[in-house]
Order: structure tokens, then C-alpha cells, then sequence
């Protein structure tokens, strides 16, 4: 055996305190505790004694369970029938309100066209009185010649 350690430092000189610091451990011991298990066990037995229980009942009373589902059934319809008459009520007045719109928009576009022909006969009202205003062209009376009647004409041409 010899006296070499591969763990040493060469360039170190024998019994010199080392540079490095020195960690230590401390390691607690702990006595381990049962109570999970003692919650798990409880639980698992609760688990086991509801099932048995309900595996019991329900073979004793079948027309009791049927007469609940029968319940249920019956309470399920009268709720799909308030349901329907609801949404036949919103439809309804949905249709009115859609309705009202669409009188609405009549009422508008009678607006609209009214207003367009209140400014049409304005119009036409203007130009007439302007008309109106002018005056009339001049007749001019010549004299005929002797082998016939007068005749009367205007400056306007004729139609």
C-alpha cells in the first residue's frame, strides 16, 4: 500500500489548513405520521358503505323510481311548452317591432316624395307668376288689302 492520496493537492504542503470552506450537513430524522392514512381508510369506507346503500334502494322501490323519472318527464314537458310560448311571444314581438320598421320607412319615403312634389308645384308656381309678369307681346294691326277682311297678328311667331 502506499502513502499517495490522488484527492491532494501536489503544490500543497502536508498539514496546512485548507483555503476552501467546509460545508456540513445536518440531517433531521423525523417519525412518520399515519393520519393520511387514517383519512384515506375513513374515506374508502364511506365509499363502500354509499354504494352498498344505494345498490339496496334501488332494488327495493323500482316503481318509486319510475315515478320519479315519471315526474321528471312531466316537468321536462311543461318546461319545453313554457319554453316554445316564450319564443312564439318574442317572435311575435320581434314580427311587430319589424313591422313598425317597415311602416316607418313607407312613412319616410311618403315624406320624401311629398316634399319633392311640394317643391315641384313651387316651382311651377314661380314660372307661372313670372309669366305672368312679362308682358304680352304687341299686336300690330296692318291694313288689309282692299279684297278682304283685316287681319290681326302678332310679333310672335305662329304655330
Amino acid at each position: 500500500m502506499s502513502q499517495y492520496d490522488p484527492n491532494l493537492d501536489p503544490t500543497r504542503a502536508p498539514n496546512t489548513p485548507r483555503s476552501e470552506p467546509i460545508y456540513s450537513e445536518t440531517i433531521v430524522v423525523r417519525r412518520e405520521s399515519t393520519t393520511g392514512w387514517w383519512i384515506a381508510g375513513g374515506l374508502a369506507v364511506l365509499v363502500v358503505i354509499a354504494v352498498f346503500w344505494i345498490l339496496a334502494t334501488r332494488d327495493a322501490a323500482p316503481s318509486a323510481d319510475a315515478e320519479a323519472q315519471a315526474r321528471i318527464a312531466e316537468a321536462q314537458a311543461a318546461q319545453a311548452v313554457a319554453d316554445a310560448q316564450a319564443t312564439s311571444t318574442t317572435a311575435a314581438i320581434q314580427g311587430q317591432i319589424a313591422g313598425g320598421q317597415q311602416s316607418l320607412d313607407i312613412a319616410r319615403a311618403d315624406a320624401a316624395r311629398a316634399q319633392a312634389e311640394a317643391i315641384r308645384a313651387a316651382s311651377e308656381a314661380r314660372a307661372a307668376e313670372a309669366r305672368s309678369m312679362t308682358p304680352p307681346a304687341p299686336v300690330i294691326i296692318s291694313p288689309a288689302p282692299s279684297s278682304g277682311p283685316d287681319v290681326v297678328t302678332s310679333t310672335s311667331p305662329q304655330p
